[in-house]
Formats: structure tokens, C-alpha cells, sequence
């Protein structure tokens, strides 16, 4: 008996928990829903543009989408279009895949000052996310400052940093590299509480810096320690030593010649967003570790600066119908299960942490309990789903739809780049409907 899955969100922690229903042979249709036109969530939207061979991933998503059981369902907001509720009354499991989606944040004196950015709001403005396109950030200054020692603070260095060239094989929109090529920044820092060794990023994507055309990094040879203190796994230890390693050989490297410079600022906590209106300056204070915590030493210092731009991390929105740890910005649950028939995979359930497969394992589990907890359907899904978005007048996109907007973002895309993003939703459905007046779509 076909029991009807609702998925809420289409990135990969949606889409893992989609394959993990199909690998599991459980009888049920899946319809993914999500806000935009467009699929994929952050491989879409979040992955730094110039990281081309990441989002090849699409491709096992698009099998998946492309399932006999499975609807795709874009242009369809959740408390918006449909409540948790009402969804929740026509699926016999609905489960929630919608991330993290807003900035944690700042909380500094001077936070609100024009030139300050969350993450989420830059990177999705750089990667033509239809709800920041218009973000215009003021990169009118010779020096930016990022808040922050993951994987996100070091994409936005980096894509600040790159060359016109070096970006001429990606997707990033047209007004978002010309606003980066005609910035006069040419000093980026970014500023972590704690030392190189605790630092998150990855090895790979820190080694890059080293490689850039036309940019410097910057990292102060008396903040690298020689040996790393504190219990941890062996793993943790090699991975933390090849940070180190890669940050040695940056202070080693010649910077004569280039012209932007990327610097490493080591047990810095912001203090201040400084200036009147819009941003001047940000205020430091220096930290030590103590109990594995940055503490402030009471000695600070000042960068002068236009732009300041916190990638510290994520959280959800209140969202009827669902309930929320208030603290950690997740979802309250128990190994997935939220309440009756209501479910939970990825950021959403974890927080911001992990790869992109690190969502597989939340599918597997949520997989595994709808097959335990739905036994037979009780609800009308897909039909009822449907009839109740007819009569709101929702315009919704199919996954057909979604593969004409693809073909022609890849036929406009200039030579080498993968593709030219459409970024206005109502451009998005008018390509649709001209496709489907024609006979093309």
C-alpha cells in the first residue's frame, strides 16, 4: 500500500532522504517542495561559485528527481503557500529538509551599521540567490573584514581575492563580479577567536589561497605553534597538523608583486563595529585559550575597514507548526522524529555542521522510521496537495519546468563557464510559460 511522503526543502539533505526511501523499497510517493522555482538548495545557492566540481552532485539528484514516484514541487513556500499543518494533514509523513537559512547574528555594538553582511546574505548574493540579488554591499573600501574560521569565511576570502580570469569558468552572476573587479579592496581578514590549529577549515580548500593569481596570504610565522597541545584523536591531530603545515608554508611565501593580500588574524574576538552611520573600523580584543575557550586578554586593537561580513554561523526562522530549540536554531527532535507523521533531516535537525554528505546518514535514519512508524495510508497526498494549491492560485514548477530554466541558463552561459543564472523568480516563470505557449517547454 502507497503511503505519500511530503519532503519540505530540495537540497541534499532532501534529496538523501528521498534516495534513502527509494533504496529501502519502501511503497510511497515522494514530492520534494521547495520555495524557489530552482532545485538543489545550497549546491545552488551556497556553494562558493568557483567550486564547480562540488555541485557535480546535481547529477545523483537528478536521478533521483527523476523517479517514477517522485514530484517535484518548486515555487511552493512552506507557511506561506501551505502551512506545516495543512501539509501535515495531507501526507502520511512530511519531513523537513529547510536548513538553516537566516545569519546568526552579530551581536556587537555598532551590528546594525550600514556595510555589515551575514554570510548567508553575502554568499547568497554572490551566487545569485533570487532573495539577495539585490543585496548591492558596499565594497567601496580598501579593506574587508570577515568574522570567522570555517569553510564559508574562507570562500568569501577567496572569491573577493580571485581575478576575473580565474572566475571566467564559474557561475557567479555578472553584476556580482563586476562589483568585486571594480572594488579597491585589496586587504581581506579574516579574524578567528582561536589559533591556527582550531581553526575549521578543511585542507584542501585552505591550500588553495596559496595558489591564487594575483593574491597574497598573510599569516604572522610567531601565531604558528610548533606543536599542537591537547588530548584528540590521531585523525584530528594529522588533519589539524596539515592546516598548520599549509599555514607555515603561507608565511614562507613571497607576497612581491601581488595586489590583493589575504590575512590570517589569529585570537581575535570583535568587540566593536566602529564609525557613525556605516562601517570604519572593526575593534579587536586579543584572546588566549584557557579549558579549550577564548578568553579576552582586556588588550585591544583596531583595523580600519568598510565592510565587515560575520560568517559565524546559522538558524532557522520561526516556522508554524514546528518546534524550535531557541538556543542551537534547530529543530526539536528525537533522532529525526519531531512529532506524529513529522520528520527532520539535515542543518535543520544538526546544526550547521559537516560535508554535504554528512546529510546522508539523517536520511537513512528518517528512512528507516517512517518504515517503522507508517504502516498503511491514512491521507490523500499528492491529489489533495495539488487541489489545495489550485485553489490558493499557486503557480507551482514541475521538475520538466526546472529543466528548461537549466538549458537555457547553460545555452547563455559565455564560453567556459557552466551556465548564466536567471535570479528573478518572475523571469524564471515567464521563460516557463513563453516555453510552454511555444511548445518548447
Amino acid at each position: 500500500m502507497t503511503i505519500s511522503v511530503a519532503i519540505v526543502g530540495t537540497g541534499p539533505s532532501g534529496f538523501y532522504a528521498a534516495q534513502a526511501l527509494l533504496e529501502k523499497g519502501i511503497d510511497c510517493r515522494i514530492d520534494l517542495i521547495d520555495t524557489l522555482p530552482t532545485p538543489f538548495g545550497l549546491i545552488r545557492g551556497g556553494v562558493a561559485p568557483d567550486h564547480q566540481h562540488t555541485k557535480r552532485v546535481i547529477r545523483t539528484y537528478e536521478e533521483i528527481a527523476a523517479q517514477p514516484t517522485v514530484n517535484f514541487y518548486g515555487n511552493v513556500e512552506a507557511g506561506r503557500d501551505i502551512s506545516i499543518l495543512e501539509l501535515r494533514a495531507f501526507y502520511d509523513a512530511v519531513v523537513l529538509a529547510i536548513g538553516m537559512p537566516m545569519d546568526r547574528g552579530l551581536d556587537l555594538i555598532g551590528g546594525a551599521k550600514k556595510g555589515v553582511y551575514g554570510a548567508a546574505e553575502f554568499v547568497g548574493w554572490y551566487n545569485g540567490h533570487p532573495a539577495y540579488r539585490h543585496l548591492d554591499p558596499l565594497l567601496d573600501d580598501k579593506c574587508v573584514a570577515v568574522i570567522g574560521n570555517g569553510n564559508v569565511a574562507l570562500d568569501i576570502g577567496r572569491v573577493l581575492c580571485k581575478t576575473k580570469d580565474e572566475m571566467a569558468k564559474t557561475d557567479i552572476p555578472d553584476y556580482a563580479i563586476e562589483a568585486i573587479q571594480g572594488s579597491p579592496a585589496s586587504d581581506i581578514y579574516i579574524f578567528g577567536r582561536r589559533g591556527p590549529a582550531e581553526a575549521k577549515f578543511t585542507n584542501v580548500e585552505l591550500r588553495e589561497i596559496g595558489q591564487l593569481a594575483d593574491c597574497a596570504p598573510m599569516v604572522d610565522p610567531e601565531e604558528i605553534p610548533d606543536e599542537i597541545p591537547g588530548e584528540m584523536s590521531d585523525r584530528d591531530r594529522r588533519l589539524r597538523m596539515r592546516n598548520i603545515e599549509t599555514f607555515r608554508s603561507f608565511a614562507a611565501m613571497d607576497p612581491t608583486g601581488k595586489r590583493k593580500r589575504l590575512h590570517f588574524c589569529f585570537r581575535s574576538m570583535p568587540a566593536e563595529i566602529l564609525g557613525k552611520e556605516r562601517v570604519e573600523g572593526l575593534r579587536l580584543q586579543s584572546t588566549v585559550i584557557e579549558n579549550g575557550e577564548a578568553v579576552g586578554t582586556g588588550r585591544y586593537y583596531d583595523i580600519p575597514c568598510g565592510t565587515v561580513i560575520a560568517a559565524i554561523g546559522y538558524r532557522m526562522g520561526p516556522l508554524q507548526g514546528v518546534p524550535l530549540d531557541i538556543r542551537r536554531g534547530i529543530v526539536i527532535n528525537n533522532d529525526g522524529r519531531v512529532a506524529s507523521g513529522l520528520y527532520v533531516v539535515g542543518w535543520a535537525r544538526r546544526g550547521p555542521t559537516g560535508v554535504i554528505s554528512s546529510n546522508k546518514p539523517d536520511g537513512d535514519a528518517v528512512a528507516a522510521h517512517i518504515a517503522v512508524d507508517i504502516t498503511r495510508p491514512e491521507r490523500p497526498g499528492r491529489a489533495g496537495f495539488e487541489e489545495h494549491l489550485q485553489a490558493r492560485g499557486v503557480r507551482w514548477v514541475t521538475f520538466e519546468d526546472w529543466k528548461f530554466i537549466d538549458e537555457a541558463e547553460v545555452a547563455a552561459a559565455q564560453e567556459g563557464a557552466p551556465r548564466k543564472k536567471f535570479v528573478d523568480v518572475e523571469a524564471m516563470i515567464g521563460l516557463i510559460e513563453k516555453g510552454r505557449a511555444d511548445g518548447t517547454s
